[in-house]
C-alpha cells in the first residue's frame, strides 16, 4: 500500500484487472489529472510543481523513463504524483474508475507515419470510448502533436463524437511544454492541439 509520506510512488496494482484504488493512492482529495504516456517525466513534473492542488498519474510503459520521472520528482519532493508503468490504452480503460479523471494530457503521441502501422495509433474510437467513461461529468481530453497527419487522424475520430466538444485552444503560457515540444519549437515547427470536453 501507498505510503503518503513518500514524495513519489510506482504504483504497483493488487492485479491489472480491477480499478485503481484512487483513494488510496493519494493522500488526499483532489482533482486528478493524467498524463497518458508521460515519457521522461518533464511535462508531468512540471505541471505538479505549478498546480500543487491537483493530483497527477503518470502512464508510462518503459522502465526507464518510469526512473527518470522518479528521480525529477523526488528531486523536487512533489506529493502529488503517482506513476504507472503499463501500456496506456489498457490502463486507461480497465483501470482508471468511471467519472475519476478531470483532464486527460495525451501529448505527442507516436504518430506511426506508415500507413500499415496506423491501426497501433493511441487515438482512435474505442481509446476515446475509454476516456469518456473514465472522465468526470465536466473533463476534458487535451491532445497535443507536430505531426500534421497524426493531427488530421485525430480530427477524423474526434470531431464526429456527439459525446465530446471540441475545439482548438488558444496558446496558455501556464501549460508546460514537453522535452519533445521544446526540440520540435526550437526546429520552427508548429504544433497541433484539440481538446474535447465530455458532454
Amino acid at each position: 500500500m501507498p505510503n503518503p509520506t513518500d514524495s513519489v510512488i510506482e504504483y504497483i496494482p493488487a492485479d491489472y484487472l480491477g480499478a485503481l484504488p484512487i483513494d488510496v493512492l493519494f493522500p488526499r482529495i483532489a482533482p486528478l489529472e493524467v498524463d497518458v504516456g508521460c515519457g521522461e517525466g518533464s511535462f508531468l513534473v512540471e505541471m505538479a510543481r505549478r498546480f500543487p492542488d491537483r493530483n497527477f498519474l503518470g502512464i508510462e510503459r518503459l522502465l526507464g523513463r518510469i526512473r527518470k520521472t522518479t528521480r525529477r520528482t523526488n528531486y523536487l519532493h512533489l506529493k502529488n504524483v503517482r506513476l504507472l508503468r503499463l501500456e496506456s490504452a489498457y490502463a486507461v480503460r480497465y483501470l482508471l474508475p468511471p467519472a475519476s479523471v478531470s483532464v486527460f494530457h495525451v501529448m505527442f503521441p507516436d504518430p506511426w507515419p506508415k500507413r500499415k502501422h496506423h491501426r497501433r495509433r493511441l487515438v482512435n474510437d474505442s481509446f476515446l470510448d475509454a476516456i469518456h467513461a473514465a472522465l468526470d461529468p465536466a473533463g476534458e481530453l487535451r491532445l497535443t502533436t507536430d505531426d500534421p497527419d497524426y493531427f488530421t487522424w485525430m480530427k477524423r475520430f474526434c470531431l464526429p463524437r456527439k459525446d465530446f466538444t471540441a475545439r482548438i485552444p488558444e496558446e496558455d503560457p501556464d501549460y508546460p511544454q514537453t522535452d519533445f515540444e521544446k526540440g520540435f519549437r526550437a526546429q520552427g515547427l508548429p504544433i497541433y492541439r484539440l481538446y474535447l470536453r465530455k458532454i
